[in-house]
């Protein structure tokens, strides 16, 4: 066997889900790989979350180069290195994960044959539904709101479905500033659907130093401000709220659905 060959079996790429913020919410199996990881690849803020060190090379990107992103770390993989690709909440959600394996669908074939692993991590949709009770206790979805990769009437597609099967639903990518309007046409296709009474959670930067969370009802979700650190989560019709005084109330979707 050449040296190419054994530095090819030796490389690894291990995709890593650093969790919404808070390092403690790091998994301690996430902190092994990246301790392990003599190249960081990822999206800029994500890339800065992870301290320098000897004999780590960081390798920060565009958010939207997420296939040149993969190839990279394939190839340095292939050439013997120990790869970590990084992303925030879990790689396997809206995320890394699925852009890696494309890149190995679609790469040469001795790529198929590297050590690819996914570590994952506490999502967004997860750690702010634990902010406010259980919102996501019943059946839910994710949907992201961003047509970068799919159409909108497909988006629209589908959670007209959900919010007519009486799903929550937790929203990502709800708006930014080349996509401004999204957000609001689909909480106006909701308020077609449900109860304008419906809860709608805004958590943004959950477990960050600027969090701010707001438990509102549909009709005002349709007209409050968000941004792309915003997750939200629109209640199912069953979602109840406990009310507190002087605090947020808790917010849970019951399990169990009346035949």
């Amino acid at each position: 066997m050449s040296e190419n060959s054994e530095a090819r079996t030796e490389g690894s790429v291990t995709v890593i889900g650093l969790g919404p913020g808070d390092p403690r919410l790091l998994t301690e199996s996430a902190r092994a790989a990246l301790d392990r990881a003599q190249d960081l690849i990822g999206y800029y803020p994500y890339v800065a979350r992870i301290p320098e060190r000897e004999g780590l090379t960081r390798h920060a990107s565009d958010n939207r180069v997420e296939l040149d992103r993969s190839r990279h770390a394939l190839a340095l993989a292939a050439a013997g290195r120990q790869v970590a690709v990084v992303s925030g909440g879990d790689p396997g959600v809206f995320a890394m994960a699925a852009a890696v394996f494309e890149a190995v669908e679609k790469g040469p074939a001795e790529w198929r044959d590297l050590d690819i692993r996914v570590e994952p991590g506490i999502t967004a949709m997860l750690a702010a539904a634990a902010r406010l009770g259980a919102p996501l206790g019943g059946d839910f979805c994710a949907i992201s709101l961003s047509d970068n990769l799919k159409p909108w009437d497909v988006v629209t597609a589908r959670l007209e479905a959900v919010l007519r099967a009486g799903l929550s639903v937790a929203l990502y990518n709800p708006i930014s500033s080349a996509r401004p309007w999204q957000l609001g046409r689909a909480l106006a296709l909701a308020a077609e659907i449900l109860p304008l009474a419906t809860p709608v959670i805004f958590a943004r930067a959950v477990t960050r130093p600027d969090e701010a969370l707001r438990v509102l009802t549909l009709d005002e979700a349709r007209t409050a401000p968000a941004d792309m650190a915003t997750m939200i989560i629109i209640g199912a019709p069953t979602t109840r709220l406990i009310v507190r005084e002087g605090k947020l109330p808790f917010v849970y979707t019951p399990r169990s659905v009346a035949g």
